[in-house]
């Protein structure tokens, strides 16, 4: 894929404008992350082989058993120091810029955002006495300060209007213009395998802006979507967002462990990249749910990135890094769980629970026009798709 810069990205009515300077430093950005884990990043592998692996198996008399043994054994070699050291600078200079961005223009997004939502298709509800769990109100993910929650101002967007560009600025184009590839490569997945299946009510959980809640909307229009999420400032950027972009949805701002839909009212219930920003008791209670508010035959799917089953101790390892230094607490944990398991035991049966590694899907309009035009998907990548259906 070609490089692509900020100004590349789909365009909307929330959107933050960005002028000369903030572009550059936005692209510079994206650039190094990318020259960082190109360049840099490949020695780790080189120093664990030739010097920190010999080490440990003289003083020990075996090769590191775990990610933790490797973790422990690499923390002092300098060339670890040095790329963990440039990711997290990086990462930090992202955010700082996104909130600069932001900040000078906050009271003009807000503005425009609360006048598309007065005259918006779909609906918004949002919860002012809804109480945030731990898991979500006290973690900063990625180190966006405040994280996705803090309201600044009334009727403020400020964490949406940050993350929204951020996502494409930090994957470089990677998600789609739109930044929708999750959503779209779920329902490539989707195609394939239940290829007559056609969803009347969908729901969307943890649908932060929408990025992945609109391919749905593109993909089966005649269908009633629900998009769901703890942060008020998330929902009413993403309503605003949505509607710029002319798609029906409704927002509703819940708990994903325990909403307020009457028992089986979805054929499909999803997430993308949401569960390993969730703790492992409020796991179990999302798949309960999921299974309550499915329809008999309907569907849960989740997009996440691969379990760590699979993979060597050493690319365990380096898969870990977010868990301690990008403020993805509950990221470990979540690549380490069961979820057949877990499903099972909320009730799925063992024949009807899924999973597989599936292709990135860059654009979900490319995949309409695939679908339209009975072409194969462009494969980038891949996320895991895990799942279940609900017989009876």
């Amino acid at each position: 894929m070609k490089p692509v810069g900020i100004r590349q990205i789909g365009q909307h009515g929330a959107l933050a404008a960005v002028n000369h300077d903030e572009a550059a430093r936005e692209d510079f950005i994206a650039s190094m992350y990318f020259a960082v884990q190109a360049n840099v990043f490949p020695g780790n592998r080189l120093a664990y082989d030739r010097r920190v692996r010999p080490e440990f198996e003289r003083g020990h008399g075996r090769a590191p058993e775990d990610r933790h043994e490797i973790r422990r054994a690499m923390a002092g070699e300098p060339l670890f120091q040095w790329w963990s050291g440039l990711r997290r600078t990086t990462q930090e200079m992202k955010q700082a810029t996104g909130e600069e961005l932001v900040h000078r223009q906050i009271g003009k997004i807000n503005e425009e955002v609360a006048r598309i939502n007065r005259t918006g298709i779909g609906t918004l509800r949002l919860d002012p006495g809804l109480p945030l769990p731990g898991y979500a109100s006290k973690v900063d993910f990625h180190g966006q300060p405040g994280g996705y929650y803090a309201e600044r101002c009334a009727e403020d967007t400020t964490p949406a209007a940050i993350y929204d560009p951020g996502v494409f600025v930090l994957t470089k184009g990677f998600m789609g213009p739109y930044c929708e590839a999750a959503g779209a490569s779920a329902i490539g997945f989707l195609r394939e395998r239940f290829p007559d299946f056609e969803p009347k009510t969908i729901l969307d959980i943890g649908c932060s802006v929408g990025h992945s809640t609109v391919p749905y909307s593109i993909t089966y229009p005649e269908a009633r979507i629900d998009a769901i999420d703890l942060s008020a400032p998330m929902l009413r950027y993403g309503y605003a967002r949505a509607n710029s972009l002319g798609h029906l949805i409704h927002f509703s701002q819940q708990n994903a462990e325990a909403t307020d839909f009457p028992s089986g009212s979805f054929d499909l219930v999803v997430s993308h990249i949401v569960l390993h920003e969730t703790s492992r008791r409020a796991l179990r209670n999302i798949f309960a749910e999921c299974q309550r508010l499915l329809a008999p035959g309907g569907l849960m799917l989740h997009v996440e990135q691969r379990q760590n089953e699979g993979l060597e101790a050493f690319e365990q390892f380096y898969y870990d890094w977010d868990t301690l230094n990008n403020h993805e607490p509950f990221w470990g944990t979540l690549h380490d769980t069961d979820l057949a398991e877990l499903a099972a035991d909320v009730g799925f049966a063992t024949s009807d629970i899924f999973q597989k590694m599936v292709p990135n899907v860059v654009s979900a309009d490319l995949l309409r026009s695939q679908i339209d035009e009975g072409q194969d998907f462009k494969r980038t990548s891949t996320w895991l798709a895990f799942g279940a259906q609900k017989k009876s």
